[in-house]
């Protein structure tokens, strides 16, 4: 609530005026084949605290109706092509804890209608790279990915996770950050640089076997997510695809808000009653409206 008083307050500096708060939480724990999603944060008690609609909860009613409930950006990501002027498929990668894939086509006349998006989780991506730099050195992260490009890829761990029936699986899919975390324990006896290189290879190769799941080729790869600024990670991607791999910032935008300005775009969406998923992005069987919109005063 203080963070988003502070953001409030920061808008009016600027002569802004906030009419609703977008607000996803936490994730905790994600099992949509279980029909199950919680992220932590109560948006009623959230707008009682900064006086101000509060639209949350974005994945339960999908998954409630046998979606994946993610991931949840591709409907931004289709409004974000056409204000590109992308007139040809195109495709935006988020690179976080695990990977995710959105096929776009800007010429669809919504990004409900059929063929207009594919989306779906690519694989393991910072998760096991953050996690075992912090064990062995006690760093956030990868810094510039020095020790990935210091260190040799193994290559039977490359092939066991292109053996993964994760990959012939087809989408929309939805991951958690833990479910290839048995790569941490098949990388264990490697020197650093080498399980570090090996898993920014594992990551980079999750996202070239999720572009054989496209429905027609792309012009191109906008990539957000912390995963950006690792220069090993994005060489890595580039080597395994046929186009052109951009970090946002190449394309204008901000790629540190990009996951922001998707739920401030879906809660915009569900306050029309428009969809916010749909088979080509979740699995779910219809296009829904997810999301509860929660007013200060309403008890």
């Amino acid at each position: 609530a203080e963070l988003a008083r502070e953001l409030i307050a920061r808008a009016a500096e600027a002569g802004i005026t906030p009419s609703h708060v977008a607000f996803h939480g936490q994730t905790l724990a994600h099992e949509p084949r279980g029909r199950g999603t919680h992220q932590a944060g109560d948006g009623a008690r959230l707008a009682e605290r900064i006086g101000l609609p509060v639209v949350w909860d974005f994945r339960s009613a999908d998954v409630a109706l046998g979606g994946e409930g993610a991931p949840l950006a591709p409907f931004y990501h289709f409004a974000l092509a056409r204000e590109l002027g992308q007139e040809l498929p195109f495709a935006v990668l988020n690179l976080g804890g695990v990977g995710n894939l959105t096929w776009i086509d800007p010429r669809a006349a919504a990004p409900e209608a059929a063929g207009a998006l594919l989306a779906f989780d690519t694989g393991p991506a910072n998760a096991p790279i953050d996690d075992l730099v912090r064990a062995r050195t006690g760093r956030p992260c990868d810094e510039d990915g020095a020790l990935a490009r210091a260190g040799r890829p193994d290559a039977a761990v490359l092939a066991r996770l292109r053996s993964s029936s994760w990959f012939s699986r087809v989408p929309p899919k939805s991951l958690d950050r833990n479910d290839f975390a048995w790569l941490l324990d098949a990388v264990s006896d490697l020197e650093t640089a080498d399980a570090v290189a090996t898993l920014t290879a594992c990551a980079a190769e999750a996202v070239a076997l999720g572009f054989a799941h496209f429905p027609a080729p792309v012009d191109g790869l906008l990539v957000a997510g912390g995963g950006r600024r690792n220069p090993a990670l994005m060489a890595a991607i580039a080597e395994r695809v046929a186009v052109p791999v951009l970090p946002a910032e190449e394309a204008g935008l901000d790629g540190d808000m990009l996951e922001a300005e998707a739920f401030a775009h879906l809660a915009a969406r569900v306050l029309r009653g428009l969809p916010t998923s749909g088979p080509g992005t979740t699995g779910v069987a219809a296009a829904v409206c997810g999301g509860v919109v929660s007013r200060p005063g309403a008890g």
